[in-house]
């Protein structure tokens, strides 16, 4: 018999969220681990909030939402707070009933600054590399270092003259037709980070690392992966300088690394200056070293411990490879150093909860369970 296409809305609504989920989704756990994370840190979002005045939105649920930001590849907060109206999954993974009440996107960014800050997602980030030492899924001795350029919300436009005369910018000159967003001709005109800035984002550099690639307005983030699985041990956030890859490891070791540890890098870093730091700290550098002018000891460049560093260098470029394409962290979203930084610990943290799913074989149930239904 024929079912009838007929639409009738129901009067009342019986939905159970945790019964739309299923059982087997590797999400079920990354949540249970995520809600033990945000339970240890119930004293610092505390600290952050005033005793009195109208509730906010709950720093748990904020957190949870730009997680799935990250992991599900959402390229704003107004496509987030859309998504979060009609997805059911998200919504359960939030903390939100069927019937709450989405909130409005402004609302949502403004409650989203008081945590984008190097603090409570540094804490955040931690924690979650202390699950993963608890697990035993990294090493504890040999590591990896890289960066990455991250493209500015600024566009060139707004890289000018600091000697310029401001009110100008006021007028809207700078081009023909005037306005908010005039034509500008940089052909012959000679630009550089002493004698001109962003009016966008001060912070940003023009910055390049290739002889014929192009420049472009950026910062430099900066991570530390261990060489069993590649997670994320540390990170950091720098202006684009030349040296800025150097001394971001140099400070990274400092923080995460022991004597005796071997920290492997390109062969950007293959530098006397940068080597002899590194083994100042008791750190051995497994650096790729250069054809000719290698500042690496040819001892240790024929060892069988270095030769297994350089292979197990790339898992690094694969931290990299995610966030720019998944979490999408190729280019900014914010504004200034800080804030970038702020994203970067977001991201990474979002990059080694997912890369434990897999290593925890969460995913392959869920794949094996389709496969049987399938069959």
């Amino acid at each position: 018999m024929r079912g009838s296409d007929t639409r009738q809305g129901s009067l009342f609504s019986y939905v159970n969220l945790d019964n739309r989920i299923p059982a087997k989704h590797p999400i079920r756990k990354l949540r249970l681990v995520v809600d033990i994370i945000l339970s240890t840190m119930d004293a610092e979002f505390s600290s952050r909030y005033a005793d009195t005045g109208r509730p906010s939105i709950p720093p748990e649920q904020l957190l949870r939402a730009l997680l799935l930001q990250v992991m599900y590849s959402i390229r704003s907060e107004r496509q987030l707070v859309e998504q979060l109206d009609y997805n059911l999954l998200y919504r359960w993974f939030v903390g939100l009933d069927v019937d709450d009440k989405i909130w409005d996107r402004t609302t949502f960014c403004a409650n989203r600054d008081r945590l984008l800050n190097d603090d409570v997602l540094r804490i955040f980030f931690d924690k979650v590399v202390h699950f993963a030492r608890w697990r035993k899924l990294a090493s504890d001795t040999h590591f990896s270092v890289d960066g990455s350029m991250i493209e500015a919300w600024a566009s060139h436009k707004s890289f000018v003259r600091k000697d310029r005369n401001k009110s100008d910018d006021d007028k809207g000159q700078g081009g023909p037709g005037g306005g908010r967003n005039a034509e500008v001709d940089f052909k012959g005109e000679s630009r550089s980070n002493e004698t001109h800035e962003s009016t966008t984002d001060p912070s940003a550099r023009l910055y390049k690392k290739g002889k014929f690639t192009e420049a472009k307005l950026r910062h430099i983030t900066h991570i530390m992966s261990e060489n069993r699985h590649g997670l994320v041990m540390d990170v950091e956030t720098t202006p684009a300088t030349g040296k800025a890859e150097w001394e971001a490891a140099e400070r990274m070791a400092r923080r995460t690394l022991n004597k005796g540890d071997t920290l492997g890098a390109d062969k950007g870093y293959d530098t006397e200056e940068h080597i002899k730091a590194v083994k100042a700290m008791g750190v051995k550098p497994h650096v790729a070293a250069k054809k000719t002018g290698s500042a690496m000891n040819p001892r240790t460049v024929r060892s069988k411990g270095y030769q297994a560093s350089l292979r197990k260098r790339k898992l690094v470029e694969e931290a990299f490879g995610w966030a720019k394409t998944v979490g999408g962290f190729r280019k900014t979203r914010f504004i200034g150093t800080a804030k970038v930084h702020a994203q970067a610990l977001l991201t990474f943290a979002a990059y080694n909860l997912t890369r434990m799913m897999t290593l925890f074989g969460w995913r392959e149930e869920l794949l094996q369970e389709k496969s049987a239904c399938c069959a």
